[in-house]
């Protein structure tokens, strides 16, 4: 009479970040709609004339890059008496850059810190796809052979030294409720900088590995 034995394997490992992708908002506000406008299309062209030296798909520094188009929009405050007053005006874009070159990543940063009305809104730190398909197959792989260890302890506790799987799975799926991470995590990181002092060259930042974490459900027969 074999035994059921189900499990749940986990793995965690963590590799250096290969790619950042910097968040970027501009945004302005004033009484005038065509000054606020002109404010922000120019800080946009600043900004995406500096990307658009970097860029290059292949070999980097950045090897893409986006942005939205500009949202104008108006509203009119109250004051603190509950008055309405004029209409203010606010122009705004986000706009996303992807280096693979951190060293080059912090001197832009400190060349558009000096550009009015940008804001760094994060830097989001990933793998490329390449080597994400290629450490997911691993962590899973490991999280497998934890279970199937886990597995072999249990059965040997109990006196059974025989012991083979009947299925595997993503976490869930055998019915079994697990607190396991999701087997397909998302591989970012968000770090934090700080600005250049006054006359620096660069802004201080350190890149955060990536973690990568995998858990899979297994069942098996010990006898």
């Amino acid at each position: 009479m074999s035994t059921v034995i189900t499990v749940q394997g986990h793995f965690t490992a963590w590799y250096p970040a290969e790619r950042a992708t910097v968040r970027l908002a501009v945004g302005f506000d004033g009484a005038k709609r065509e000054e606020v406008l002109a404010s922000a299309s120019a800080a946009v062209q600043t900004v995406t004339d500096s990307v658009k030296r970097l860029h290059d798909a292949d070999a980097g520094p950045v090897t893409w890059w986006s942005s939205d188009r500009i949202r104008v929009w108006a509203q009119r405050p109250w004051n603190n008496e509950g008055k309405q007053l004029a209409p203010v005006h606010h122009a705004a874009i986000s706009i996303s850059v992807k280096f693979k070159d951190f060293d080059a990543l912090s001197e832009w940063l400190a060349e558009i810190a000096n550009v009015p009305g940008v804001q760094v809104n994060g830097i989001d730190w990933t793998l490329t796809e390449a080597k994400r398909t290629a450490v997911t197959t691993e962590v899973r792989s490991r999280a497998v052979r934890d279970a199937a260890d886990k597995a072999r302890v249990f059965a040997q506790a109990i006196g059974l030294a025989n012991v083979s799987a009947t299925a595997i799975a993503d976490p869930g799926m055998l019915g079994v409720q697990g607190g396991g991470e999701n087997p397909a995590p998302s591989m970012m990181r968000a770090a934090a900088f700080a600005a250049p002092a006054p006359g620096g060259a660069s802004f201080d930042f350190t890149p955060e590995d990536i973690e990568v974490a995998v858990s899979v459900d297994a069942r098996f027969e010990a006898s």
